[in-house]
């Protein structure tokens, strides 16, 4: 059974309920949980805003992160289950990419992330970091859809 399980927290209801079935995992198994919340400063240009601007930007990215890394600590938490957590800070790196390398460097032997499941035209422009994550993983890879299907 897993006992290492590195779960990819973004906030998001699919990620919250990726987190919820970790959860479920590491309660039936015993294992500890990696909660990793990657920042994408990605989107931060500092060349086209000014320095005070991209700086409280940035402050803001950051202090959102911390929150959504603590909201997932507190259920974690609450639920009776050991965890770590990590918040990764990249520019220019894909989330998907960073959540392998803590899976990686954490030696994690099972990695839970949410899906929107998106097909077709939204899937080819919004991408798939949940779809990276599992073409890149060393391990097994749990996705968890935002909905039940029907």
């Amino acid at each position: 059974m897993y006992q290492r399980i590195l779960v990819g927290v973004d906030g998001s209801e699919t990620s919250l309920r990726g987190l919820d079935e970790a959860i479920r995992l590491a309660k039936a198994s015993g294992a500890r949980l990696l909660l990793v919340h990657v920042l994408n400063t990605l989107i931060l240009e500092s060349e086209i805003a000014s320095t005070a601007y991209y700086q409280a930007l940035a402050d803001s990215i950051r202090a959102s992160g911390a929150k959504t890394l603590e909201h997932a600590a507190m259920l974690t938490h609450e639920a009776g289950v050991s965890f770590e957590q990590k918040m990764v800070e990249k520019i220019g790196a894909h989330a998907s990419q960073e959540i392998v390398a803590q899976a990686k460097a954490w030696t994690a032997d099972l990695i839970v992330v949410g899906t929107h499941g998106r097909r077709g035209l939204k899937r080819l422009v919004m991408g798939s970091d949940a779809e990276l994550v599992l073409r890149h993983s060393p391990v097994p890879v749990l996705m968890v859809r935002d909905q039940p299907t029907s």
